[in-house]
Order: structure tokens, then C-alpha cells, then sequence
């Protein structure tokens, strides 16, 4: 029997960010709004994993959620596809586990899309922990992004480029929503296929967003909905991950904007990095990526082992 909503969570190695934002979505999510947990550990260690499954256990009684273990870290597209496929909500919120709720996110998104048909894709209003803004809507990972930046965008054409870091009042489109905080209609999300799990990390809301576009379905903030996100927290910053951004833009480039652009933009970054390699060592090893192309076979997906229980 379908819900109204399915949250679904990834979790990696990071139990008490999980526990703390299942505990806000229930403190802040009146009891008359139907709605399943659908928590999918993506091959933590054990110790994380037992953590979480204790604390999930402990309010399985009270709440309708399930947990699911995938012994590969499956990355996030395809982890939050492992949710999807066994959600029965009428619409699907994939949430980070480092968000936590400030009100009541889920009633005011739900009533959103109730009422707004074209809109395949809405997200609260995000805020970093000191409540400075962080952006919910974006400009699509483009060509024209990567060469002139998103302030020159914005500058030439707000109307197709709108403010990112601004404080609406009022529901506001964008291209595209943060990862952190997605809300689907599940028949769009299935129309389009969900996420592409050839991407391992990064750029999965640009693709996602691009093919909801193809069927005249925009994405919106709606920022009577708020909430704060430990930006970083489950990912934290190495050479391997900007790596894995760059193989994750190149493989975006190549299939929305054909081969000219990807052409463009490797050569780019190849320039870009040489130049900022000689100043920071650091990035030598992005460098020779990118000389490589940045396939996917060079993702951290590839890379990733099977991780038993113990």
C-alpha cells in the first residue's frame, strides 16, 4: 500500500549524523503525514553499521523504516537507487545524512508539488550551521559555467541564471536543486529513470535534472521549507575526490552537450591544472588524470571492495 512520502538516506561511516537527522525529520514531520524511512548503508565498517541498525531497531516499533545493507560502497546515485526500488511513496525525498530539519520541510515540498504539476523536483531552503545560506537551486554543470563562472551568468541573464545565494520569499525555479535535499514526484523520478548510476559521486543532480527538463518538468526551491547541512560531512575534501568530480563533469559534458564541448572543457582543465600544479604539487596527480581523460574507469567506483559483516 503506497505512503505519502519515502525518505530515503544513504549512510557511510557516519551513524551519528544518520541518527541525528532521522531524529529531526521526526521531531519536526507531523504524525498524519504517512511517510516510510528507507536508511541504505552503503559497506560501512561494522562498528558504524551495528550503530546505526541498534538505533533503527530501537524505533522500528514506533516508525515505519527499514534498513538496507549493501556490502559495496555503491556511491550516491546508485545507493539512493537501491532505496528507490523498494519505496512505495507517492513521492521520494532523498536526503543527505549530514541535514538536519529546522520546521516541517516534508508538508510544505508535498504541498508544493500537490499543487504545481510541471514541477518534477523541489528542495527546502538550505542554511550551513552558522545560518548563513547555502544555495538549493543551481545553474546546470555547462560549458558555459565551467568557462565564465556562475557570477558572469548570473550577470548576463537572471532570468535563466537566477540569484543562487538569495533569500526568496516565494517559491523560486532554478535548473537544478542540491543533492543534499531532493523531492520528487515518484511517477517523474520513474519516467526519467531515477539517477544514473554510472556517476559515482557529483554532478548527479545536473544529469537528473537535464532529463526531467527533456519532459517540461522544472526544478524549484521552496523556501518555507528549511533546514542546515554539515556541507562536507559524509564526503571530506581529498585529491581523490576532486578527481572523481572532474571524471564525474567530463562524463556529464560528454553526454549532454556531445563531443565539441568535451573536447573543450578536457583541454581546459588540462591547461588549468597544469598551471595550478606548479604552484600546488598537490595537483599533479588531477593533472595526469585529466591527460588520461578522466574515464569512469578511472572512479573511486571501480576501486571500491566488498564489506562483509563480521
Amino acid at each position: 500500500m503506497a505512503c505519502d512520502i519515502s525518505i530515503i538516506i544513504i549512510n557511510y561511516n557516519t551513524a551519528n549524523y544518520t541518527i541525528d537527522c532521522i531524529a529531526s525529520i521526526l521531531k519536526h514531520t507531523p504524525s498524519d503525514l504517512d511517510c516510510e524511512f528507507i536508511i541504505v548503508d552503503n559497506a560501512s565498517e561494522t562498528k558504524n553499521y551495528f550503530l546505526l541498525k541498534n538505533y533503527i531497531d530501537s524505533i522500528s516499533n514506533k516508525i515505519n523504516i527499514k534498513l538496507i545493507r549493501s556490502q559495496i560502497n555503491t556511491g550516491f546515485g546508485a545507493g539512493n537507487m537501491i532505496g528507490a526500488q523498494q519505496a512505495t511513496g507517492n513521492y521520494l525525498a532523498f536526503i543527505n545524512n549530514d541535514v538536519i530539519f529546522e520546521n516541517d520541510c516534508l508538508s510544505a515540498l508535498k504541498e508544493f508539488m500537490d499543487n504545481h504539476e510541471n514541477a518534477g523536483v523541489c528542495g527546502p531552503q538550505a542554511f550551513k550551521e552558522d545560518h548563513s545560506i547555502l544555495p538549493t537551486i543551481d545553474h546546470f554543470a555547462s560549458p558555459l559555467r565551467e568557462l565564465f563562472g556562475r557570477n558572469i551568468l548570473e550577470f548576463l541573464n537572471q532570468k535563466t541564471y537566477p540569484e543562487r545565494k538569495k533569500l526568496y520569499a516565494k517559491p523560486q525555479r532554478g535548473q537544478f536543486v542540491a543533492g543534499s535535499f531532493m523531492f520528487f514526484r515518484t511517477t517523474d523520478f520513474d519516467q526519467v529513470g531515477g539517477f544514473d548510476t554510472n556517476i559515482f559521486l557529483y554532478y548527479e543532480e545536473t544529469d537528473i535534472c537535464k532529463r526531467l527538463a527533456k519532459n517540461k518538468k522544472s526544478a524549484w526551491l521552496v523556501p518555507s521549507g528549511r533546514f542546515i547541512h554539515f556541507h562536507g560531512a559524509s564526503t571530506p575534501k581529498s585529491i581523490a575526490l576532486k578527481i572523481e568530480l572532474k571524471i564525474s563533469l567530463l562524463y556529464l559534458t560528454r553526454k549532454h552537450y556531445g563531443m565539441i564541448s568535451y573536447w573543450i572543457i578536457r583541454f581546459y582543465l588540462q591547461l588549468k591544472y597544469f598551471f595550478s600544479s606548479l604552484v600546488k604539487p598537490k595537483h599533479w596527480p588531477l593533472f595526469f588524470a585529466l591527460i588520461k581523460g578522466a574515464p569512469l574507469s578511472m572512479s573511486l567506483k571501480h576501486k571500491q571492495k566488498i564489506q562483509r559483516i563480521s
